[in-house]
């Protein structure tokens, strides 16, 4: 069965590079892949049931609401807590990525990114 994935990003241009480097795993049947661009808006669908994931990717800098905060969110709910996220930004300061640790994400990846990484990544964490 397929493995649901689903990238939250206030940028349309990094969710088409994104569906652009896991077509192949989307085509493949071995992810299903959606997006969001307000996370606020995935929140509410999660917290509703009417949304699942195997793995979220999310930003941090956001309008709506920050990837971090979302994070801790969905972290303090016994559904979404031991649920990998991987945070997809450009931000890589200690201290981000130390709150990120702290929160319990699961990885960290700095834009720009190539897609072979993304797919590398997305394939650890699944392990696909």
């Amino acid at each position: 069965m397929a493995k649901r994935v689903i990238l939250v990003d206030d940028s349309r241009t990094i969710l088409a590079t994104a569906e652009m480097a896991l077509e192949e795993m989307v085509d493949n049947g071995t992810i299903t892949f959606r997006t969001y661009l307000n996370p606020e808006e995935l929140l509410e669908d999660l917290l509703s049931g009417n949304e699942d994931y195997d793995l979220l990717i999310s930003d941090i800098n956001m309008a709506k609401m920050s990837g971090l905060d979302l994070s801790e969110e969905l972290k303090s709910h016994d559904a979404f807590k031991n649920k990998p996220i991987l945070i997809l930004t450009t931000e890589s300061s200690p201290d981000m990525k130390a709150r990120g640790k702290a929160i319990g994400v699961t990885g960290w990846m700095v834009k720009p990114f190539n897609d072979a990484k993304l797919v590398k990544a997305i394939q650890m964490i699944l392990g696909l």
